[in-house]
């Protein structure tokens, strides 16, 4: 896999994990158009707050990510080195300082190293910038266990994404650190409207712990270097590059086993289908049935019940499967919860609930919760 037509990137290191890189540079080499949605997180980092502003005042043409620091809750200390990182990869890149976006993931409380972090960026203006979208999508790893990226075509042009983050997973408008570099050329109102979209069908359907990151930011930037492109077909190929990678995290989400997709259909509108899709999709009872293989729908209706806002919600006339086995209303005996015990073994588990409120649905992604969570944030800073 290779960039679109205008990019380069750089991967470095800082000494952030053990081996590997741990930094990482993409710039485009014109004036292209960007556009971004950020964490909610009262306690957002530097990274979202300098990167959120200069998208509002321009329109940044590269990003800089540190891996395995989130730079967070250092004060007017962690913003000045988030600054400094980000001036320098801007010198390194050629282009202006306000030109440069800056994303950190990880340990949240511990400063930048700063020296290590100087060298690394010295490096890159002398190293030549031929880093693929693997590598960088390996570079930005926190503890995802393999890297992820998609592409898909648009004519003459092509979308390129990267994406790293297997917990701390509830995102609320963006999500995880997620990018997407195209050459198409669209103008920026065009640009952040099909963005905004693309997440919210895709990131914003995904959860793997019900925790929102300090961290978290979804960017892309477009080139134009392949020129125009039909904006719908644009529009389809971000969503299915978003959605590519959103399956990508579910299915590596920390100590997973499964994909868990829940889809709720027949629903008073598509808000109300993906509350309760959330709230199945967030038990951590759902998920340890999931894990085991227990058939056990009556968490799953558990999880439809404690949405009691939702007023207009008859049990009554609740349908719960699993695939396209009906648990509720059926009960199926000792026959029928094998038959459903071997559909929950899959690898990829479907939970399908129609509400029978109306006539919308939603889908949203998830994992098993599997001991190896707990193993894997019990240690995560030791």
């Amino acid at each position: 896999m290779q960039w679109p037509t205008g990019f380069a990137a750089f991967v470095g290191s800082a000494a952030l994990r053990d081996d590997g890189h741990d930094v990482a540079v993409v710039s485009m080499d014109r004036q292209g158009t960007s556009a971004g949605v950020f964490t909610q997180s009262l306690f957002s980092g530097p990274s979202v707050v300098i990167s959120r502003e200069r998208l509002a005042a321009t329109s940044p043409r590269a990003l800089v990510v540190v891996a395995k620091n989130a730079n967070v809750a250092n004060g007017a200390q962690g913003h000045a080195d988030a600054v400094e990182v980000a001036r320098l990869a801007a010198g390194a890149a050629g282009v202006a300082a306000e030109e440069m976006l800056i994303a950190s993931t990880g340990v949240i409380g511990r400063p930048y190293p700063m020296p290590a972090l100087r060298a690394c960026l010295a490096g890159s203006t002398t190293e030549p910038w031929s880093a693929t979208p693997l590598e960088v999508a390996r570079a930005i790893m926190t503890t995802d266990t393999v890297p992820k990226t998609a592409q898909r075509r648009v004519g003459a042009a092509s979308v390129v994404g990267v994406a790293k983050g297997v917990g701390m997973i509830e995102p609320e408008m963006a999500t995880l650190l997620a990018f997407a570099f195209t050459d198409a050329a669209v103008a920026r109102p065009a640009l952040e409207r099909m963005w905004r979209r693309a997440v919210d069908a895709s990131f914003n359907c995904l959860s793997i712990d019900t925790d929102t990151s300090t961290s978290d930011a979804a960017v892309v930037l477009a080139s134009g270097a392949a020129g125009a492109v039909d904006e719908a077909i644009l529009a389809s190929a971000l969503r299915e590059v978003c959605l590519d990678l959103t399956l990508q995290l579910a299915r590596d989400g920390e100590g997973a086993t499964k994909l868990l997709a829940v889809t709720v259909r027949d629903a008073r509108d598509e808000d109300q289908a993906r509350r309760v899709a959330k709230s199945i999709v967030n038990s951590p009872l759902v998920k340890t049935a999931v894990h085991g293989a227990d058939p056990n729908w009556g968490r799953v209706a558990m999880a439809v019940g404690k949405c009691h806002e939702e007023s207009d919600i008859d049990p009554e006339r609740v349908v719960i499967r699993f695939g396209d086995l009906e648990a509720y209303p059926a009960r199926p005996g000792p026959e029928g919860l094998a038959e459903l015990a071997r559909a929950m073994a899959a690898d990829h588990v479907e939970i399908d609930v129609q509400l029978c409120t109306g006539a919308a649905e939603a889908t949203v992604y998830g994992c098993d919760l599997s001991a190896d969570y707990v193993r894997i944030n019990a240690d995560y800073t030791t």
